[in-house]
């Protein structure tokens, strides 16, 4: 959450309605602290909507300009850095297949109006990243072990 955020407990927003969503006129957004499950941010309709232009509008351009010319993914390339430090840790054919899959995804998940399927590639290629910025994980991840270690039981079995 922004620092232009309120936070309130989910039972000020019960006990005491009107005042707590007079703070929405105060802030864009309210998180709600919950004893019992996952916080939530509660904002207006409208708000929702400006920001889910926003994400469109950067989205669309991003792919744009991507396609638009040869040149321009080397431009995605050399800025990519800047937005996501850890790519520096990719070798330069993962590098580029994050570039690609990630506006691919954006395109995609825009068409739908849902970011989740962004987030999750952001996350995956992270980590991906975090196996190549540690030679002793990537060396233990991608060497070859001669070993059987027996069947591996089903996780849903597992508890």
């Amino acid at each position: 959450m922004s620092a232009k955020s309120a936070s309130v407990n989910f039972s000020e927003l019960v006990n005491k309605n009107k005042q707590t969503l007079a703070r929405l006129k105060e802030s864009p957004r309210l998180l709600l602290h919950r004893r019992d499950g996952e916080d939530l941010v509660l904002t207006t309709a409208a708000r929702a909507e400006q920001d889910q232009t926003v994400v469109s509008a950067a989205a669309r351009m991003l792919a744009a300009m991507a396609r638009r010319e040869p040149g321009s993914m080397e431009l995605l390339l050399d800025i990519l850095p800047a937005a996501f430090p850890w790519v520096r840790f990719l070798p330069e054919p993962d590098l580029h297949a994050f570039a690609v899959e990630l506006v691919d995804t954006m395109r995609a998940a825009d068409s739908l109006g849902n970011s989740a399927s962004v987030a999750q590639l952001l996350v995956a290629w992270q980590h991906t990243a975090e196996v190549y910025s540690d030679p002793e994980l990537l060396s233990a991840l991608t060497s070859d072990h001669d070993d059987d270690y027996g069947p591996v039981p089903n996780p849903q079995d597992v508890v």
